[in-house]
């Protein structure tokens, strides 16, 4: 693979500079000797939050649906908690397509006001090269001398324009590196070329650009340990004390879109993100190298944000902010719209998901092996037993609303198993009307308290319906219980597409339950790559334990549905 001589890059800089007129200054890269180490900056950062859909998108700052970024808005993220914010930029377009690929100068202004912005509210900032990344960087194994020459010229502006910027600013070179059909060795050796250049650009630009802290992504901002291993090596080769490394975390991915049959947080899922945060912590931090989760969240919070159950999100999230903790992780959530409502400034759109992320940040929370006690709607009550995860807290007892059961006759705890007695549960149902009918808290020593809402249901029942491949509507009595997966298989046993590896579809993509409209909706992804004439049997397991199959069968462009 070629590489681009340092001599490039400087020679590039030099004439840039020349034509915005930048001169180095010894005065302003001095002007910051307080600032503290790179471990120190960046554990002060913690926690961080993302400016998502906005400067990132594109063609312009409001065309994803968000507002502009506001000073309100940076006040409220201060006001929460947050303490720093990554602030993606997309440049291509407000970018010359062709060399000199300038700026426009409306656009870098307005970067530059809302990072002004937000440092004016007390916080830390991130700024990138963000979808950047896959719109013409990744085209760099077949376009290399084009995509180096713009990547730098972008660079020399941006160190430029931010050159005199306080050190509370930080540089990451580009956003989720992808290079298209390229081996591992060589999306490695892509990426160290670019990371060269960017510290040289940067650091060569003088200012406080000179031991500004400079952020370095892996390939795919991946926890692969190749991809620690390779971004490790440059960070050494580059001998600077002022570099960081960043991963991004989305969780395991059967469960972060339930697909697969994974529903829980299932040992599977907890050592996938407890093995990432430890190779990220071994490979750096141990190394005084500081590690930035330049994103995480979860996949389905773009297609359904009840694809994952609700108590089952809450348990990744407790388990992810502990993580970062103890491997001393900086860690900046994705937002980019779908958590803070940015229209009031008000309210989170989950206020529980939220406050079981504040809290992680500084203590562990106790949870349950389940967050949901289904009893049925008629019959008799039987105790139930959930299992206790402490997670280093201890058990306070269980509450509904400011009155205390009482330990003995409504529950009884037995090492880490906790019962509810029959007598208290029946009690607690009520009239049984189908849905939730009480909600307690099992408190803890620590933490958030955790919710337990006892539910009434009877099995769920699907009518026959008729639709197309855009679409079929299933009319469904829910009767109190929810939907936690779909099967899909063809009489001869084979699975349905898409992903047809596993027989468990994707929530959000194939099927989305409609709660509040009585149906299931199966969607285009699903019914528009089905067998025609081959009838199709769906089982839907619900959180109750309940299974109902149901057929579908496509005709040409038209699917219909029977209840089994």
């Amino acid at each position: 693979m070629r590489k681009t001589p340092l001599s490039r890059a400087a020679s590039l800089l030099i004439a840039l500079i020349s034509v915005v007129g930048l001169v180095s200054s010894p005065t302003a890269a001095s002007a910051d000797k307080g600032v503290r180490s790179a471990m120190d900056v960046v554990a002060a950062m913690q926690p961080g939050w993302n400016l998502g859909n906005t400067l990132d998108a594109f063609p312009d700052e409001t065309s994803w649906g968000n507002p502009p970024a506001t000073k309100a808005l940076f006040d409220t993220i201060r006001a929460q908690g947050f303490r720093s914010v990554r602030i993606p930029v997309t440049w291509t377009d407000h970018q010359s397509a062709t060399a000199p690929y300038t700026i426009d100068a409306k656009w870098m202004n307005r970067v530059k006001e809302v990072v002004d912005l937000a440092l004016a509210s007390g916080l830390y900032v991130l700024i990138n090269v963000h979808h950047d990344s896959w719109q013409w960087i990744s085209k760099m194994p077949t376009n290399h001398d084009e995509v180096m020459a713009r990547f730098d010229a972008s660079w020399t502006q941006i160190a430029g324009a931010f050159r005199d910027a306080p050190s509370k600013v930080l540089f990451e070179s580009v956003n989720e590196p992808q290079f298209d059909n390229a081996t591992d060795e060589a999306k490695m050796s892509l990426l160290a070329e670019l990371n060269r250049s960017f510290h040289a650009i940067v650091r060569g630009s003088g200012g406080r650009n000179a031991d500004r802290i400079l952020v370095l992504p892996t390939v795919h901002t991946s926890a692969d340990q190749k991809y620690l291993d390779g971004l490790a090596s440059e960070i050494t080769a580059l001998n600077d004390k002022n570099l960081a490394a960043t991963v991004h975390f989305y969780g395991y991915w059967p469960f972060s879109v339930n697909i697969a049959g994974v529903t829980t947080l299932d040992e599977t899922t907890q050592q996938d993100l407890i093995g990432y945060f430890d190779r990220s912590a071994k490979t750096f931090v141990d190394r005084g190298i500081p590690v930035i989760v330049g994103e995480y969240g979860l996949l389905s919070f773009d297609v359904d944000p009840n694809a994952v159950q609700q108590g089952e999100k809450l348990k990744f999230f407790e388990l992810l902010g502990h993580q970062a903790r103890i491997n001393k992780l900086t860690t900046m959530w994705w937002d980019n719209g779908q958590h803070l409502n940015r229209q009031t400034l008000r309210e989170w759109t989950d206020p529980g998901l939220f406050a079981q992320i504040k809290s992680s940040f500084t203590t562990r929370s106790g949870t349950t092996s389940s967050d949901s006690i289904f009893l049925p709607k008629s019959g008799a009550i039987e105790a139930r037993t959930l299992t206790l995860n402490l997670n280093g807290t201890s058990f306070r007892g269980l509450w509904q609303g400011a009155t205390r059961l009482h330990p003995g006759r409504d529950y009884t705890v037995s090492g880490d198993q906790l019962t509810l007695t029959a007598e208290a549960l029946t009690r607690l149902a009520g009239d049984r009307s189908h849905g939730v009918n009480a909600t307690i808290q099992a408190r803890f020593s620590s933490g958030i308290p955790w919710k337990i809402y006892v539910i009434s249901y009877d099995t769920p029942v699907l009518s026959n319906a008729s639709g197309t491949t855009e679409s079929l509507t299933i009319p469904t009595r829910f009767n109190g219980d929810r939907v936690a997966t779909m099967e899909a298989t063809y009489a001869d046993g084979t699975n349905a597409a898409p992903h047809d590896w596993t027989s468990y579809k994707e929530y959000g993509r194939t099927y989305s339950p409609d709660y509040a409209g009585d149906s299931i909706r199966l969607l285009k992804d699903f019914l528009g790559v089905m067998r025609e004439g081959a009838p199709l049997t769906l089982t839907f397991h619900f959180w109750s334990g309940a299974k109902v199959t149901y057929q579908v069968t496509r005709s040409g462009d038209t699917v219909t549905g029977i209840a089994s």
